[in-house]
């Protein structure tokens, strides 16, 4: 049964495992697929640094209250952060580095968010 190439569509010949026609189509093939994990990479990458630039101009002293419509307006995206902290009341703050969000929906029926700075005492 005669097989393609994937990456230029030739009859590949030679070997029955072999996946390419040449070399040059192998290099090729592998150079798309790693630019398509770096372009996730960057994506991820550029939220990230958009959320807390958004973060850090709203929070100016440190604890603040903003409506999810406004961070949303300025392209924050709360499924992009870097880690969490749960307090003793089992609230879990989203942090996008320093910067961190608690979701004021749940307990208040407001679409907020809590802004906060992440402080010494949460590491412990």
């Amino acid at each position: 049964m005669p097989r393609n190439c994937p990456v230029c569509g030739e009859k590949i010949k030679g070997r029955s495992d072999k996946r390419f026609c040449s070399p040059t189509c192998k290099s090729s093939f592998h150079y798309d697929r790693r630019l398509e994990n770096e372009n996730l990479y960057h994506q991820v990458d550029r939220q990230l640094k958009l959320n807390r630039k958004i973060l850090k101009s709203i929070n100016r002293k440190g604890y603040s209250t903003v409506n999810k419509k406004d961070l949303k307006e300025e392209g924050f995206n709360p499924n992009f952060f870097t880690h969490y902290w749960k307090n003793k009341q089992e609230d879990v703050y989203l942090f996008v580095y320093e910067y961190g969000f608690l979701d004021l929906s749940k307990k208040s029926n407001k679409a907020k968010y809590l802004v906060v700075t992440w402080q010494e005492y949460m590491g412990k």
